[in-house]
């Protein structure tokens, strides 16, 4: 369904367009509004340092400059005078609100495009969380799993659009898949550190297999804890490597055997797309069910913390599984195409605007 009018449609979106922003969200937005055709969409983004050079060189883009204080009130001004026909992945911070409000209070008539990114259930649905979604005009899960959720915790039947892989900086090669037969072995996890990211559970399987080495990337509250933990553990095969870039990611899962996320709190986390797409058998919880992963597969989803060491087990002493493993999730990735996701998303906002009028 494509917009018949040769005005392009006008759409707001609270998301960062800088280059160096690296949360998940505002990589979607980055990444799906690069690929939206020029003509047909007018895109207003906001950026505290440099964009995206994609972003940037976009026509019919606008980039506003965050401040450190006083964004609502100037935001609202924009949305009010740009008049946007659609806003598009809202967050849920008091400009967010300021925006709904203005919304029903003035009748403005903004259409809402909501991508649902995380578990719904009696936790995560704070009252103004349920209130973004019960009023969005369109409203999608990032995952299978999250799309149940809300069905569940809303009673709407959202569809599934999934975050897509980057591919200029993961994928995989000849030489990289051939590498997971190769020592010695390396085991990686990737995210921030956060108490339900669980990255003690990696420093303790580290201290079961001295001979192999493992690498852990990102930053958070809980990294001193883990420096700490790793050495009262004598574990010298551990290594923090710090924030990485993309491009530096890309290339530690190419050269990885394992990867190893424990997380139990999740959406869809887009790092195990990204292992995915570098050929990497990933081990991960199975508490939010992610598509990235295929059980027995592409990798294991875990139960237990125990069957989440049995599967680590298995696979590093398992060369013939690792390759199996491994070129079945170079090829599972291959469904996840920005270019296909950002068609999808398009037609999202041709419907949304075709509806309303």
């Amino acid at each position: 369904m494509n917009n018949c009018s040769n005005t392009p449609i006008s759409i707001f979106t609270p998301s960062f367009a800088d280059a160096d922003n690296t949360n998940a969200q505002n990589l979607t937005v980055k990444e799906v509004v690069a690929r939206l055709p020029e003509d047909r969409f007018h895109v207003t983004m906001l950026h505290l340092g440099e964009p995206d050079e994609r972003i940037r060189a976009r026509r019919n883009t606008r980039l506003i400059r965050y401040h450190k204080h006083g964004n609502s009130l100037h935001l609202l001004f924009a949305i009010v005078f740009a008049k946007p026909s659609i806003y598009f992945y809202p967050r849920y911070g008091p400009f967010d609100r300021a925006v709904f409000a203005l919304r029903q209070r003035l009748k403005f008539p903004l259409r809402i495009v909501n991508h649902v990114v995380s578990e719904m259930n009696r936790q995560t649905a704070t009252a103004f969380i349920r209130r973004s979604v019960l009023e969005s005009n369109a409203v999608f899960g990032n995952s299978s799993f999250v799309s149940q959720t809300v069905y569940e915790c809303f009673g709407i039947n959202a569809q599934t659009i999934y975050n897509g892989i980057d591919r200029r900086f993961f994928y995989c090669t000849k030489e990289s898949l051939a590498r997971r037969n190769d020592g010695p072995l390396t085991v990686l996890y990737a995210g921030s550190f956060q108490s339900h990211k669980r990255c003690e559970v990696v420093i303790h399987q580290a201290a079961r297999f001295p001979d192999v080495e493992f690498r852990l990337a990102g930053s958070g509250k809980t990294l001193d804890g883990c420096k700490e933990l790793a050495a009262q553990a004598g574990c010298r095969n551990v290594r923090f490597l710090g924030h990485l870039s993309g491009e530096e990611l890309g290339e530690e899962m190419r050269h990885a055997h394992v990867f190893l996320f424990p997380s139990i709190l999740e959406g869809h986390p887009q790092v195990l797309g990204q292992a995915a797409a570098c050929g990497l058998p990933a081990i991960a919880m199975n508490h939010y069910r992610p598509d990235y992963v295929v059980p027995g597969k592409t990798g294991f989803l875990a139960d237990s913390d125990e069957e989440l060491a049995a599967k680590l087990d298995l696979v590093l002493r398992n060369a013939d599984l690792r390759r199996t493993l491994s070129e079945a999730a170079a090829r599972h990735a291959q469904k996840f195409d920005w270019a296909e996701i950002a068609d999808q998303w398009a037609s999202v906002f041709d419907s949304v605007v075709e509806h309303r009028n």
